[in-house]
């Protein structure tokens, strides 16, 4: 049996914004330094003073593309064991989402990454490698209702980074892949908690063994 901590559906359903601290970026209250009018950031290519270069990354650009990259490939990697594995009908609709919608999206990203020459990594990271072993464990509507649960977080922390990378980024072009991709990102966390409220509502709405018995 897979292991999970215990969620109740309250948690699952209206669970907040996960923080990233590692993602904040210091604010700098004394405002732009002497001879940097423009506040870039340090070690910027400028065509002009105070003017960024074409395809300039900054730190937030090149964090936001490889995490967003690692993200993306788990969407897709997860999506096709679901479709493999979901015994819900709305999971496996979901997962086939997950496959068009990020397969189109990882595949941009890495057009960009490409572009202004930055490596992504190859594979599952090893968060997503270890939550891939658990699913394998799992049948029925247990590998159903992990995989809707690690959907949500995981789409919750896709919108965050999005959200950063609009805010912070430098590169013209990965901000605008940022916005553009946030509003698909949290239509399908609003799908993964639609399903999930079906999941754990059918569950407890459904006839125990005695009552069974007695129709």
């Amino acid at each position: 049996m897979i292991r999970l901590p215990a969620v109740t559906l309250l948690t699952v359903l209206l669970m907040p914004a996960l923080v990233v601290p590692a993602l904040a970026q210091p604010s700098n209250p004394a405002g732009p330094a002497p001879g940097n009018p423009a506040g870039l950031a340090p070690g910027t290519r400028e065509s002009a003073p105070g003017v960024p270069a074409s395809r300039q990354t900054n730190v937030p650009d090149r964090t936001f593309t490889r995490e967003a990259a690692i993200g993306g490939a788990a969407e897709v990697d997860l999506a096709w064991l679901a479709t493999q594995k979901a015994s819900s009908r709305p999971v496996q609709e979901f997962a086939q989402q997950m496959i068009q919608d990020h397969g189109g999206a990882n595949d941009r990203l890495s057009a960009l990454a490409q572009a202004d020459g930055i490596r992504l990594p190859a594979g599952l990271d090893a968060e997503h490698a270890a939550m891939r072993r658990q699913l394998e464990q799992a049948n029925g509507t247990e590998f159903d209702r992990a995989y809707i649960q690690g959907q949500i977080i995981d789409h919750q922390k896709a919108a965050q980074l999005l959200e950063y990378e609009i805010g912070s980024g430098e590169n013209a072009e990965l901000k605008n892949f940022a916005s553009d991709i946030l509003p698909v990102v949290l239509r399908h966390l609003r799908m993964a908690q639609a399903v999930a409220a079906g999941l754990y509502g059918a569950a407890e709405t459904s006839p125990r063994p005695q009552e069974q018995q007695k129709q």
